[in-house]
């Protein structure tokens, strides 16, 4: 009978010691939102449960979610107070998170997520760029309005909306386009910029940026009463009415970022790894809001797309 329940108990623990992980690190990590926005949210989500399947889970690991003010004084005032409680990696969500904590934090590791850079990364930033191409954004807004004058809604204090604007004028220059651009300083802003662009463009870029994204579905809202298309890179964008969205996929977003975080737990230097590019990129159209708006999509267009909202 003993020989039976130590067999039995033998049994058990190996069970568990295939089902569990082999190793469950302790460490404390901080993570932080360039702006409270669903696309942040859900790279966290999955950040936090890829991490988790590297050994870095609760109890042992601690991840804090800061969510500061999007503005740059709230983002330098959140980096310098985990100076102070020193976590062993900072990871943050958009470029103006990311670019404050790499030049504020004290030493701490940085990893960051949904960045939107040119092809040369800032100096010391590793992790998970945002980067879809605004050349292939603005052709397939013109192959489906074929309009002479192209507004573009962007925040100049945020450096990834700064980028993408600096990257369609460069196409729009090429093609002889003229753009007008709504700079967005503040929701003071927001609404005298989105009507002059309404009333005087063919069709409107929204670049990525906290204010253009917790206001989204009110530009999605006046642009349809004035049957003008809008295109944005903000993932669901189309989803939520944009007749041309090019997005990345968060989740990938978080589970990349996940990988390089544990590399840097485990003792990998950040100044060796590389800020590393999105692998899924969607062309969607939404062929539905084309027709209410009185646009028919050209079949090339069609074609592009990896996928079509009917």
């Amino acid at each position: 009978m003993k020989r039976c329940l130590f067999i039995f108990g033998l049994l058990i623990s190996i069970i568990a010691s295939v089902m569990v992980p082999s190793h469950s690190c302790a460490a404390t990590i901080a993570a932080i939102m360039s702006s409270d926005q669903p696309r942040y949210r859900e790279a966290h989500q999955a950040f936090v449960k890829a991490i988790a399947g590297h050994g870095y889970a609760a109890p042992s690991t601690e991840i804090v979610l800061l969510t500061p003010n999007p503005d740059p004084l709230s983002w330098v005032a959140a980096i310098r107070k985990l100076n102070s409680s020193r976590p062993d990696l900072i990871v943050t969500y958009g470029a103006p998170a990311a670019l404050t904590a790499v030049r504020e934090s004290a030493g701490i590791p940085v990893v960051s997520v949904d960045v939107f850079v040119s092809d040369q990364p800032p100096k010391g930033v590793c992790g998970v760029s945002s980067r879809v191409s605004m050349a292939t954004l603005l052709k397939t807004l013109l192959g489906i309005h074929s309009g002479q004058q192209i507004g573009v809604l962007y925040s100049p204090r945020e450096f990834g909306s700064q980028q993408q604007l600096e990257e369609v004028k460069k196409y729009a220059e090429r093609l002889g386009i003229t753009l007008l651009e709504g700079c967005v300083t503040s929701m003071t802003t927001f609404d005298s910029e989105l009507n002059r662009l309404l009333d005087k463009c063919d069709g409107v870029i929204v670049t990525e940026g906290g204010i253009l994204g917790q206001q989204f579905e009110q530009i999605i809202a006046r642009a349809k009463a004035r049957k003008i298309p809008i295109a944005s890179t903000m993932p669901g964008a189309a989803e939520k009415g944009a007749v041309v969205s090019l997005e990345i996929n968060p989740q990938e977003q978080g589970h990349l970022a996940a990988e390089m975080a544990a590399r840097i737990l485990e003792g990998a230097k950040t100044e060796y790894l590389p800020l590393v590019p999105p692998h899924r990129i969607e062309l969607v159209i939404n062929v539905r809001r084309a027709r209410e708006i009185g646009i028919e999509i050209p079949y090339p267009i069609l074609r592009s797309a990896t996928r079509l909202i009917k």
